[in-house]
């Protein structure tokens, strides 16, 4: 899953994309409202965090940009501490929740996790087809019960399928949502990440429809 953090304080900023990315997921990082409403308006994200006070462009006005152009990714705003009038704009704005400064990490992915669920129609943390199953909470994946050891990018695209499963993915969608922006999209990886994966999980698990991408479904569906 692939996140944009808007955030101008270069620690906090650079804390969570670190802490992000630790959790498995692909980063990019502005550090002011009118870079991170280019990003968000022109890449892909599962999410956004945003932080209400920015320069160049405050957080608000990013966000209503955003949604009227028609974007409809989630949005996690930052909010000052005890500041409700904050949380009240930000929701009004288009935020879908908030976190409140200063904040555990741990609350941050928690809320997260459930956004980009909530976002592709998924109401549990574990997400399953057939005897595979993925927990987003502890990142493990197992196989009718038995661990399977994935890497960090097997794991990213495993998951993106099953957040999209029963809908065909193509190689172009998946390189948006499992790299952040400076990685070269022209490369085969995705095929040989797919590979690896029907190695280790069944060559059954996905499918690929040739000329459009990659299924991932329930067996008996």
């Amino acid at each position: 899953m692939r996140v944009l953090i808007v955030e101008d304080e270069p620690n906090l900023g650079q804390q969570l994309k670190n802490t992000l990315e630790g959790a498995g997921y692909a980063i990019d990082l502005a550090t002011d409202g009118e870079e991170g409403h280019f990003l968000g308006s022109t890449e892909n994200y599962d999410a956004i965090v945003l932080d209400l006070g920015l320069p160049e462009i405050d957080g608000l006005t990013v966000l209503d940009r955003w949604r009227k152009e028609g974007k409809v990714m989630p949005v996690l705003v930052l909010t000052a501490r005890d500041s409700w009038s904050d949380k009240v704009a930000g929701l009004d704005a288009g935020a879908d929740d908030y976190v409140a400064k200063p904040f555990q990490t741990e609350e941050l992915i928690a809320r997260l996790r459930a956004l980009i669920r909530r976002a592709s129609g998924n109401a549990s943390s574990e997400l399953t087809a057939g005897d595979v199953r993925l927990d987003t909470r502890s990142g493990k994946v197992t196989r009718a019960g038995e661990p399977v050891k994935l890497t960090a990018q097997e794991y990213k695209l495993l998951s993106y399928l099953l957040h999209h499963k029963g809908k065909v993915v193509s190689r172009t969608e998946l390189i948006e949502h499992i790299y952040d922006q400076d990685f070269d999209r022209d490369s085969n990886t995705i095929e040989v990440f797919v590979t690896r994966i029907r190695k280790k999980l069944g060559q059954d698990v996905i499918t690929t429809i040739r000329g459009l991408g990659y299924s991932l479904e329930d067996p008996d569906a």
